[in-house]
């Protein structure tokens, strides 16, 4: 005779005992992680190389704020078991969740594209060949990494990888940094009214607020959901409710932190020395790299060219991955990274289109640099609406049952909409 629920829910309600803080980590460790891909890095350091340390104020503000909509999705996620695409349809016509569906595919594929085309660059200029062989190279084995390695290792590696963002610690580390006006930077800000310092604090809000994240910490919830037996959606296992929310907090505030905190030391790094030394515009990621190596010597060069290349192939599976599950969730195909090629064929032909567009961008002969930051100022513009179905969302009870969002991180996710708004309507403004 079997169990009744109560008793397994029971012996899950509480976390067991001597259980590590570190494990409770997952999805929004690797989403934090990943939003510092090589778009986050290009952007940071345009940034810094052409306004120095006095950008460094945005990542004060973005923290609270990723918090605050990170969760939202999270929560969404854990309590209802299902992807944001198919919450979204719960209260959404048809046309605009395909809408919303659509403008997340877009913007995933420019950015699958400059991204790549940054890795294929980096890696040319530590290892002898050709930059779009190396980028079409490591398209492909992300994605044969997505298709053939089980969820349950491939979170691991991912885990794994956020270690190559301390790269850029290592940078700092090595070149002299004025952090009297570092941290002026942060705490005693100071705005220019001109197209140039808006359009970049709208990439910098768009590579750190980008819509692919929230699809992602949502669906990895759900992926957890169905990995971990005992785990249930709090909708219909209320008794792990505490436990659930406590994790999440935990999971969301050190990924969402690990992410700032990383970008702090990439515009650190570009302002003490591309700005400092004079060169206050960044071409290629070769250029970027290039600026480094003679003033903080062969290590800062390689520590960046690996940065971008650890980055890269975190955050591609990230961008293919969530833009895949929302297509597949949109026609209600069978979709996740734990099901096997025969089981998930549509879900990871999607994916291996996502990834070919990609791979066809980064081929194109666009400047990698300059489409990676524009990548981010299109995040920011499409998040505008994708933020609003994800409050609307966590606030209902129509969704979210008893268990909406806490009306603390309501106002943060709201303020974070507001700020991406407010944010876009000021670069229209501008390019006027």
């Amino acid at each position: 005779m079997s169990n009744p629920p109560t008793t397994i829910a029971a012996s899950v309600a509480e976390a067991p005992a001597g259980e590590r803080w570190w494990t409770k980590l997952g999805p929004g460790l690797i989403t934090g992680a990943a939003d510092d891909d090589p778009s986050g890095i290009a952007t940071y350091s345009q940034a810094g190389a052409q306004f120095g340390y006095a950008v460094g104020w945005t990542l004060l503000l973005t923290y609270p704020l990723m918090m605050g909509i990170q969760l939202a999705s999270a929560r969404i996620g854990r309590v209802t078991g299902k992807d944001l695409t198919e919450t979204f349809a719960r209260f959404c016509p048809r046309w605009l969740v395909a809408s919303l569906v659509l403008l997340l595919l877009v913007a995933n594929v420019i950015n699958l594209g400059a991204d790549l085309s940054a890795m294929g660059d980096s890696a040319a200029l530590v290892l002898p060949g050709r930059a779009p062989w190396y980028a079409a190279g490591f398209g492909l084995l992300s994605l044969l990494l997505q298709v053939f390695l089980p969820y349950e290792r491939y979170v691991r590696v991912l885990k794994w990888l956020t270690l190559s963002l301390f790269a850029y610690v290592g940078v700092v580390c090595v070149v002299a940094v004025d952090w009297r006006a570092a941290l002026a930077g942060v705490f005693a800000p100071s705005f220019h009214w001109s197209r140039d310092y808006v359009t970049t604090i709208v990439a910098i809000l768009g590579t750190t607020i980008s819509p692919y994240l929230f699809f992602w910490q949502a669906s990895q919830e759900v992926q957890e959901i169905r990995r971990v037996p005992q785990d249930h959606p709090l909708r219909i296992a209320p008794e792990q409710a505490r436990r659930q929310f406590r994790r999440l907090r935990l999971d969301t505030a050190v990924g969402m932190g690990f992410s700032n905190l990383i970008a702090f030391f990439i515009i650190t790094a570009a302002a003490a020395t591309l700005h400092a030394h004079g060169q206050t515009h960044i071409e290629t990621t070769a250029q970027a790299a290039s600026a480094l190596r003679p003033i903080a010597g062969d290590a800062a060069f390689t520590l960046f060219a690996l940065g971008i290349l650890g980055t890269g192939m975190l955050a591609l599976p990230v961008l293919a991955g969530s833009a895949a599950e929302a297509v597949a969730s949109y026609f209600h195909w069978r979709k996740g990274l734990d099901l096997t090629p025969a089981q998930g064929l549509s879900f990871y032909a999607i994916l291996a289109a996502a990834m070919a567009l990609g791979v066809a961008i980064s081929l194109s002969g666009l400047n990698p640099i300059s489409a990676l930051f524009w990548a981010a100022v299109i995040n920011a513009v499409i998040s505008v609406p994708v933020m609003v179905a994800v409050m609307i969302a966590a606030s209902s009870t129509k969704v979210m049952g008893k268990m909406v969002l806490p009306r603390r991180w309501k106002v943060l996710g709201w303020l974070a909409t507001a700020a991406m708004a407010a944010a876009s309507l000021a670069l229209g403004v501008v390019s006027i």
